[in-house]
């Protein structure tokens, strides 16, 4: 299904229902999520002193940018105000602050002209989240910090939605990774060599849907949905958040997209935290994941 809808007003859970089954959602900026932007910029501004943040890269050896990188992104993970703007944007959005359980958020940087795209600054080849231990109920939250274009987002590829891809998600164990991969994310700069689940055929990227909004835009997608960074050649180095959010309700029933093709080990599911207090998810209910998706792959 590749119906976008446009600041559409429905319940939580009808749109999650849409979600599951391909839709795409975008909303226009609220309050919310202006002032989670302008929070964002004051971090990054502050980071890179007198550069440009979007051009800066242009004026830095890239071993220097990556120690910008370095202190800027866990500083944005870990502030607390971080947290804050997620319980303000989710309640915002209709989610039951109850049942809602979101990750921290991520800052992502998309560098033009090939400058970096590994390690801290990876640029992601086509891969759904469900490859990387996601529950198949994840949801995808994904916001601009600067103005964007079509060269510099990430691109959807929904034919893929409902079609298997061979692939080597049944090598990815997420406790594996973060026990040793992602602590080595500075280290890659030139190449990177960490083992991550890919396509082990060769994909189509057309037909591709790129959502552009302003800053402070959202685009919502389900995590089964195939995903890539856009090969940046704009000259503007892209900043964006991106966080996930799962329902309670619909980890405890296995309800989500259907698993075509990810048999990953371990999950992404004990790092989340609740809405309303920050509390983690019942840990019978994410040990119950670490073996692998409930959901069995349909063929």
């Amino acid at each position: 299904m590749n119906t976008i809808h446009f600041d559409q007003k429905m319940s939580d859970d009808a749109r999650r229902k849409l979600l599951y089954e391909g839709h795409l959602f975008v909303y226009s900026p609220t309050t919310a999520t202006k002032e989670f932007v302008a929070f964002s910029k004051e971090l990054i501004q502050e980071a890179f002193g007198d550069l440009e943040p979007t051009t800066a890269q242009f004026h830095l050896p890239v071993e220097e940018y990556v120690e910008v990188l370095k202190a800027l992104k866990p500083k944005f993970i870990h502030h607390p105000k971080s947290k804050g703007f997620l319980q303000a944007i989710l309640k915002e959005k209709g989610c039951s602050p109850e049942l809602t359980f979101f990750d921290v958020p991520r800052m992502r940087t998309s560098t033009s002209e090939d400058y970096l795209t590994s390690g801290i600054a990876y640029a992601f080849h086509p891969h759904r989240d469900t490859w990387y231990s996601a529950p198949m109920c994840q949801l995808n939250w994904w916001l601009p910090i600067y103005e964007v274009e079509s060269g510099n987002v990430m691109a959807v590829h929904p034919k893929y939605f409902d079609t298997p891809i061979k692939n080597s998600s049944d090598e990815y164990n997420y406790q594996d990774w973060s026990a040793v991969s992602r602590k080595e994310a500075a280290n890659h700069i030139k190449t990177d060599t960490r083992k991550q689940p890919c396509p082990q055929e060769p994909v189509e990227l057309d037909p591709q849907v790129r959502i552009v909004t302003e800053p402070g835009g959202m685009f919502i997608f389900s995590a089964a949905q195939l995903h890539s960074s856009v090969p940046n050649f704009t000259g503007k180095t892209r900043f964006s958040i991106d966080f996930r959010t799962v329902h309670l309700n619909d980890l405890q029933n296995h309800t989500g997209a259907k698993n075509i093709d990810s048999a990953c080990t371990g999950t992404t599911l004990q790092d989340y935290l609740r809405v309303t207090d920050l509390e983690h998810l019942p840990t019978d209910l994410t040990e119950a994941y670490l073996v692998g998706h409930p959901q069995g792959i349909e063929l």
